[in-house]
């Protein structure tokens, strides 16, 4: 995601993705997901959406991976002109959808946030976001300086979720 104002809409909710256009003619439509892997989106149900300031449960009765993108059709829409209204629309779950992690995993979502602080006790930042460089993850991680650390050892030295910190081993000027 690009920033973590989007990944959370509440306490509650958690964005995972966004209808952003149609497929075909008969009600479909696509969607990005920012699960990963992408499909996963499609096993999470009901979705959620935000409709003038209330929650509404928005029900899939159809889902396919097609090509690259993710395609869904929408309980009770059968044609593009009533899928119309969902285009645009940020797709979000409960929190207590998402499957329990072993100890020591973690959700991206939980992290963003965290105080990173190295091991000479310098504080970093903050984690704004992660990304998946393909042969691992990064921690994007803003203060006076933007820093990329990889979520790997030797980098990665401890998650703190009760005391909000995530130690490192990253040079401050680096």
């Amino acid at each position: 995601m690009s920033n973590s104002e989007s990944l959370i809409s509440n306490n509650q909710k958690l964005l995972i993705g966004k209808i952003n256009g149609f497929f075909g003619v008969n009600g479909w439509v696509k969607v990005f997901s920012h699960t990963h892997p992408r499909v996963n989106i499609l096993s999470y149900q009901p979705w959620y959406i935000n409709v003038d300031s209330h929650w509404q449960t928005l029900n899939i009765s159809q889902g396919r991976v097609q090509a690259k993108t993710i395609v869904a059709q929408i309980k009770d829409i059968f044609d593009k002109e009533q899928a119309r209204v969902y285009i645009d629309t940020n797709l979000y779950i409960e929190k207590s959808q998402l499957l329990r992690l072993k100890a020591g995993e973690y959700y991206w979502n939980d992290l963003i946030g965290l105080e990173v602080v190295n091991k000479t006790q310098i504080v970093l930042g903050k984690v704004l976001n992660l990304v998946d460089t393909g042969s691992n993850s990064v921690l994007i991680v803003r203060g006076v300086k933007e820093h990329w650390v990889p979520y790997i050892s030797p980098f990665l030295i401890q998650v703190d979720i009760n005391n909000q910190t995530i130690l490192v081993d990253w040079d401050e000027n680096f």
